[in-house]
């Protein structure tokens, strides 16, 4: 396989904006205009160059590359601390317990409430993968990849991360969680509030919401269905998150009610796993499959390979690989099994 993870560039940002057009709406990290694209792949190149290895808001966005025809086929992207140029802004869905002794009954219900509990987390997100490479585990690639790329720069990302899942987007490209909560006090639809804060946050969140809570018994049957339910494309990717750690708490978006995952940084499966070690040798036949990674920053590269780590922790690893990472005997790769 060909196809290795790298830093973006800004020259990746006709690519990036063709994927943008296919992801069909609901996609907040990967909105379908050149100008917040240029500026998050801008941002993203600020952040490539600071060497230091301070914890502060910055987003880093890799991108899919085949290396035989250079044709760029997935993204994703990693946020170090959200909520620090706006508020970061979720539901929670908790439970009120009231009793009567008049009539000895209990009733339980079900609330919404706004909270910004998640600001100064890391997240992991806008992941997409072109609709024509969506075998052979390439998407497994994007995931994964980016918690060898926290793995690595560790200090540069917080103690708790984040990952939000679309949600339900209906055949017309609404979200009856919006219809049913928030689009009563906006005056938009979804889409256009969805677009909106791509390009410009969601402090028009806080401005116009009202704070007190929502009891979900008073919303519709369609808005009720679908909170903190994914979208059917996302399944696959909430089984790999909770495979890597990643736990539904009760948080869900504030647009579409799609499930937000979270975990503690050093208990995700892939960063606890991942190790560094010297090469030894790339001329590997046989051995153990995993994704491996090399680099700093701008230079970071990632792929699947085979490796074989050795007794004295120097690794083995096929040749296609080393020619995929740039690397030779003496350098150093990190790793974790696939």
């Amino acid at each position: 396989m060909t196809f290795r993870l790298r830093a973006a560039r800004a020259d990746d940002i006709e690519h990036l904006y063709e994927m943008a057009k296919l992801t069909g709406g609901g996609f907040t990290n990967l909105p379908a205009d050149r100008k917040a694209l240029g500026a998050k792949l801008e941002r993203a190149a600020t952040a490539f160059e600071n060497e230091g290895d301070e914890l502060c808001d910055e987003q880093f966005v890799l991108v899919l590359e085949n290396a035989e025809t250079g044709a760029i086929r997935g993204t994703c992207q990693l946020m170090t601390q959200v909520g620090q140029r706006w508020p970061f802004y979720s539901y929670r869905l908790n439970t009120l317990t009231q009793y009567s002794q008049e009539l000895d009954r209990t009733v339980r219900a079900e609330l919404l409430s706004l909270v910004t509990d998640l600001e100064g987390s890391s997240e992991v997100g806008g992941l997409f993968l072109h609709p024509n490479e969506r075998a052979g585990g390439l998407g497994l690639l994007l995931a994964r990849s980016r918690y060898l790329f926290i793995a690595m720069h560790r200090a540069r990302f917080a103690e708790r991360v984040l990952a939000e899942l679309r949600g339900i987007i209906d055949e017309r490209g609404g979200s009856p969680f919006w219809d049913g909560v928030a689009g009563r006090f906006f005056g938009m639809g979804f889409q256009e509030a969805d677009y909106f804060n791509a390009l410009h946050g969601n402090q028009f969140i806080a401005d116009l919401m009202p704070k007190h809570p929502v009891y979900v018994a008073m919303l519709d049957d369609d808005a009720r269905a679908v909170i903190g339910v994914p979208h059917p494309t996302g399944r696959a990717a909430m089984r790999m998150l909770e495979n890597e750690g990643f736990r539904h708490d009760g948080y869900v978006d504030i647009f579409d009610g799609g499930p937000t995952m979270v975990a503690l940084t050093d208990d995700v499966r892939s960063v606890k796993e991942a190790r560094d070690c010297k090469v030894a040798a790339t001329d590997l036949k046989e051995g153990e499959r995993a994704i491996i990674a090399s680099g700093r920053l701008s230079t970071f590269r990632a792929c699947y390979g085979a490796r074989r780590i050795n007794e004295d922790g120097t690794i083995v690893i096929d040749s296609l690989t080393a020619d995929l990472l740039g690397v030779s005997k003496g350098d150093t790769v990190w790793s974790v099994a696939r």
